[in-house]
């Protein structure tokens, strides 16, 4: 059913003549019942009936007349939420990893509400696998991820992906502890990510160029509980060299440096979204991680 002929027929229900809508839509009276008479093919119906030498609608015109008025609104209202040149309005379903949350997303909502009221962010913690699944299948709008540059991500070709920023990464260990060495820990017991598989390559890549194979143990979400189980002894593993991190451990720089990258991804094209675009605008990196 073509948009512009129910226009067509909604301005004849409203003004009884078709010379009348022809200059209403600056068009010629024969465009308009040709249109009309296209329509009433389309839906199977007539949708006009002679009425001395005018016409009038039908009891089918009348109703999808009626329907036109829903239709027509709808999709103004759609081209209106998509033009890039008016408010945005509309809600961004953003998933990704805590980091990239607290750094990026956090700082600017108050700013984005102040500007534009009518964006609402909400707000998903999932790990970058989960994160990206969810986007394929249009379920979030945005994915904050990360990979790392020992561990690059295969991005697919319908990714548009926006780098936010980097962290260096090191080994965590005891604040006791007099090793420094990453081949000093071979015989060590490793913790690794449990929701992502990035980090457990980066380690295994290190190791590989140390000469040794980790012992991975215990698979841990939360950095605060890998503090807790590195002072605890009961294993290392790599953290952020600028994290506060607890008391109790300090991370060592390694050679080569691992460096976790954030990103900002969306579907190709998305972006023109004025919501998303808004969102994207104000997206920036903070100065040390979290």
């Amino acid at each position: 059913m073509d948009f512009s002929r129910l226009r067509l027929l909604l301005e004849l229900s409203r003004l009884g003549s078709m010379q009348e809508v022809a200059v209403e839509l600056r068009t010629s009276t024969s465009t308009v019942s040709q249109g009309i008479a296209a329509l009433a093919r389309d839906v199977g119906t007539p949708l006009i009936e002679p009425d001395g030498r005018r016409v009038r609608l039908t009891p089918a015109g009348h109703r999808l007349a009626e329907h036109a008025v829903t239709i027509i609104a709808a999709v103004d209202a759609a081209r209106g939420d998509l033009d890039p040149s008016t408010e945005p309005v509309g809600a961004v379903r953003v998933a990704g990893f805590a980091t990239a949350i607290r750094r990026s997303l956090v700082p600017v909502i108050d700013d984005l509400a102040t500007r534009h009221p009518g964006v609402q962010v909400r707000v998903h913690e999932y790990e970058p696998a989960e994160a990206l699944d969810l986007l394929a299948r249009d379920d979030v709008d945005l994915a904050l991820v990360y990979d790392y540059t020992l561990a690059p991500a295969s991005w697919r070709s319908e990714h548009d992906v926006r780098p936010l920023w980097e962290d260096e990464w090191g080994l965590g260990v005891r604040v006791t502890e007099r090793r420094t060495a990453l081949a000093d820990f071979s015989g060590d017991d490793w913790i690794v990510n449990s929701r992502h598989t990035a980090d457990e390559e980066v380690l295994r890549t290190l190791a590989s160029m140390a000469g040794f194979t980790p012992n991975v143990v215990h698979r841990i979400d939360a950095l605060e509980l890998v503090d807790d189980l590195v002072v605890a002894g009961l294993g290392v593993a790599l953290l952020p060299l600028a994290r506060h991190t607890h008391p109790g451990v300090r991370v060592l720089p390694l050679d080569p440096s691992p460096l976790l990258r954030g990103h900002a991804v969306t579907r190709l094209g998305r972006d023109s979204w004025p919501p998303l675009r808004a969102v994207l605008d104000r997206l920036r990196p903070a100065a040390v991680a979290g």
